[in-house]
């Protein structure tokens, strides 16, 4: 990926004085172009060895652009707010939207190059490589989001370090600039380079390619970002949208029993008498408070998933829960069709920026399953997204259960009569009338497309770390009884 010694690249100053201008004009008219056209954003990861002139090449970047369209993020140690969150949520919540460049100082690759570099022992490889699975993914996620990738990796070879170290400590004005951590960093160059040529080498694809930067000259480097920044942004800019391809479904091969599904096999029949339902709620809502309050549970978060049929009682059953624990440390989440701001984003944006801390409960009526439900039923996302989005949101939970997020996702279900009966009952109850719309009405002509739709996501997003609960609701206190149970004995697992 890079060599040891430098290839000598650099850039005279009347060269270089004499470009700028030209360069400064073309990445604005670029930049604005991008800008009203909003069709996709563009992300700039800087990285790379210390002293290769990152700080310089980005100071000069942001001072050629127009800063108002610009998010420079410097992302140092996270902070004790990110560190309750998966390790992603510091990344995807300074995404930028679309028009818009977002320059991270500092990336998702920054921890792994490290702690490879600095851990000794085979075990470092392994957690490198799984690493580095997980960045290919997300950043295939960002491409196909219409993200603009652009990664740029600052080399300095061992000597060029050295003798850069060591002028700087000469003066006794730049002296400040050596810390002990470059110093310690300088002492396992050769483990940081190894490590780093490994991950540029598994991570550079042809949707988000790496750039290697020769640092050695300031004037070099900063032409080659600019430069390359403006060709890749004029080329997306000029290409049109690619078209892509509808992979084969796991829906589109015969069933042996079509007539046999995951919805068909539940007993919708289920029922609990009134006087046991009130008995056991205060029972399983204490367990809830109880667990919530466990000396444990402050090094977790809880994530609950609620979906399930119109009319399906996804409000009420979310009430008993969120009357059980004290409500400083739960919240509800509804999700209704995206925002302006939220389409500006990849799709996942909008969930993973309501992430709950540790300590906290967050509750979402309708979720990111929206894409495999609504949006594919209804023609809103295109075969190719929403097929794809199974994998995303399996990276998505595993991540939250890594990080220790207890996960629970409940379907309730109903047969399709009581749904009938559900909404004639709304038309008729004055204090009812809100829950009931066209758009339910509409849903329920595609009763069979939602229950294939339902059997596909059920079998494609379940696993042993975020599983699916089907929960029989056409007895609203069976429902509401199983979900308590269910969530207290997901909590209790969790916990151990």
């Amino acid at each position: 990926m890079f060599e040891d010694a430098e290839l000598g690249h650099a850039i005279d100053k009347g060269t270089y004085d004499a470009r700028v201008p030209t360069l400064r004009s073309e990445l604005l008219d670029a930049q604005f172009a991008l800008k009203d056209a909003k069709q996709f954003p563009v992300v700039l990861l800087v990285g790379g060895v210390e002293g290769g002139g990152r700080g310089e090449t980005v100071n000069a970047l942001t001072s050629w652009l127009d800063p108002r369209h610009v998010e420079v993020n410097g992302m140092g140690e996270p902070s004790d707010e990110e560190l309750e969150r998966p390790r992603m949520w510091r990344f995807w919540r300074a995404l930028p939207p679309k028009g818009k460049v977002g320059i991270f100082f500092g990336s998702w690759y920054t921890a792994p190059i490290l702690q490879a570099s600095l851990t000794k022992g085979h075990a470092r490889w392994a957690m490198l490589e799984q690493r580095i699975d997980e960045i290919v993914r997300f950043e295939r996620m960002l491409s196909e989001e219409g993200t603009l990738v652009l990664k740029f990796w600052f080399h300095l070879s061992k000597d060029a370090q050295r003798k850069r170290i060591k002028e700087l400590k000469k003066d006794p004005h730049t002296r400040w600039r050596v810390t002990g951590i470059d110093e310690d960093y300088f002492k396992k160059y050769d483990r940081f380079r190894e490590v780093s040529a490994h991950t540029l080498r598994h991570t550079s694809t042809a949707l988000a390619p790496w750039l290697v930067v020769e640092g050695i000259d300031r004037r070099y480097r900063e032409l080659y970002v600019a430069e390359e920044l403006l060709r890749a942004i004029k080329a997306r800019l000029a290409s049109p949208k690619a078209a892509r391809p509808t992979p084969a479904r796991s829906s589109d091969i015969p069933e042996v029993d079509a007539k046999r599904t995951l919805l068909s096999e539940l007993d919708l029949t289920k029922k609990v008498s009134k006087n046991k339902y009130e008995k056991d709620l205060e029972k399983w809502q204490g367990e809830l408070a109880l667990l919530a309050r466990h000396k444990a549970f402050k090094d977790h978060s809880v994530v609950v998933v609620f979906e399930g049929n119109d009319a399906a009682g996804k409000g009420g059953t979310i009430r008993r829960v969120t009357g059980a624990v004290d409500a400083r440390v739960v919240r509800v989440v509804p999700i209704a069709a995206p925002s302006d701001e939220e389409k500006a984003h990849p799709y996942l944006w909008r969930f993973w920026r309501q992430l709950p801390r540790q300590g906290n409960i967050t509750i979402f009526d309708r979720s990111w399953y929206g894409r495999v439900l609504v949006e594919r039923v209804e023609g809103f996302a295109a075969p190719y997204d929403w097929e794809r989005a199974y994998g995303e949101i399996n990276d998505f939970e595993e991540e939250m259960v890594n990080h220790g997020t207890i996960v629970c996702k409940f379907w309730l279900a109903i047969s399709k009569a009581e749904q009938l009966r559900r909404f004639k009952e709304r038309e008729q109850v004055s204090f009812k009338t809100f829950k009931i719309t066209e758009e339910d009405w509409r849903n329920r002509k595609k009763w069979d497309a939602y229950s294939d739709a339902v059997c596909d996501m059920v079998g494609r997003t379940s696993s042993t770390k975020a599983p699916w609960t089907l929960v029989e609701a056409n007895d609203k206190y069976h429902a509401r009884l199983k979900v308590l149970k269910t969530l207290c004995a997901r909590i209790e697992k969790g916990l151990r």
